[in-house]
């Protein structure tokens, strides 16, 4: 399976911090942002990975990432000219993709939950269709909105309603058959101008081929596109971390519970970080499994 990285936008919600800045590169208590989106996709057994995104951001995350052969997996880069909606990822990236069957994320959502990898492991087991997960919210109005009847069948996709007919938000992390980049490349863009996710999610419901995942309240959901989520989803992580006294969303840790590398390998990425908790952080676990 593929896995892309949305990692766009101008981020003008975050403005001035993002006027020089790529929004996804911002910190979250300790790490880079695009740290726990990456780290998502990896714990899915994804190893090949595009990352889309401005001209001008592109260089500082190839700089940040490099290739991922230190963490055992494939990352490419492709430049997103100007912002053209979520389901522009898989027109730009149907290369890529090539018909085979591909997860998509938001550079700015981040996903915690101790079932997160069975969650979506259930979710790559469809061969066909598409699967994606609602998380039930309190401002709906800010996001792609899901309504389910009494059965739990979904009933309606609306995206940003001013009265949402549910409080379930569609979240930020996208299952797909090989058909995504066809049914993308034929839809109309919206009256903002842009190809939205939610009318390519509309696609796969009218083909009856779309399933919604609920995801209960074991699972943090964090969009990280305010100051006030930005700073609320920082001190989510720090209060985790501070308490059980581990990392979430490490890349270079989670390779290597994934056997994507092994112990020398984590250690040699903790390299030039010793100074900083987070490398000393990464020498203690490869010593541990040493």
């Amino acid at each position: 399976m593929k896995g892309i990285i949305l990692a766009g936008g101008a981020g003008t919600r975050l403005h001035p911090m993002t006027k020089v800045v790529s929004k996804q590169l911002l910190p979250v208590y300790d790490k880079p942002m695009i740290y726990y989106p990456l780290t998502t996709l990896m714990l899915a057994g994804i190893k090949d990975i595009l990352l889309i995104s401005t001209p001008q951001d592109l260089q500082n995350f190839q700089t940040l990432l490099g290739d991922g052969s230190d963490i055992g997996i494939n990352i490419s880069y492709l430049e997103q000219p100007d912002p053209g909606g979520l389901a522009q990822a898989y027109t730009l990236g149907a290369d890529f993709v090539d018909n085979q069957p591909s997860a998509l994320i938001l550079g700015d959502n981040i996903f915690h939950g101790h079932g997160l990898s069975a969650l979506m492991g259930h979710a790559q087991r469809h061969a066909d269709g598409a699967s994606v997960f609602a998380y039930r919210v309190r401002d709906a109005s800010r996001y792609g909105v899901v309504s389910f009847d009494a059965a739990d069948k979904v009933q309606s996709l609306e995206e940003k309603p001013a009265n949402p007919r549910s409080n379930w938000a569609v979240t930020g992390l996208y299952f797909y058959d090989g058909k995504a980049p066809e049914y993308a490349a034929n839809l109309q863009p919206s009256a903002r101008g842009e190809l939205e996710i939610t009318d390519l999610n509309k696609k796969y419901l009218e083909a009856g081929n779309l399933r919604v995942e609920k995801m209960g309240r074991g699972f943090a959901w964090l969009d990280t596109g305010t100051p006030n989520s930005l700073s609320s989803a920082g001190e989510f992580i720090k209060t985790l971390a501070n308490r059980q006294g581990a990392q979430i969303g490490s890349p270079e840790e989670t390779a290597f519970h994934m056997d994507f590398i092994d112990a020398a390998q984590l250690a040699a990425c903790a390299k030039g970080m010793e100074n900083s908790d987070y490398g000393k952080y990464l020498i203690s676990i490869a010593n541990e499994a040493s």
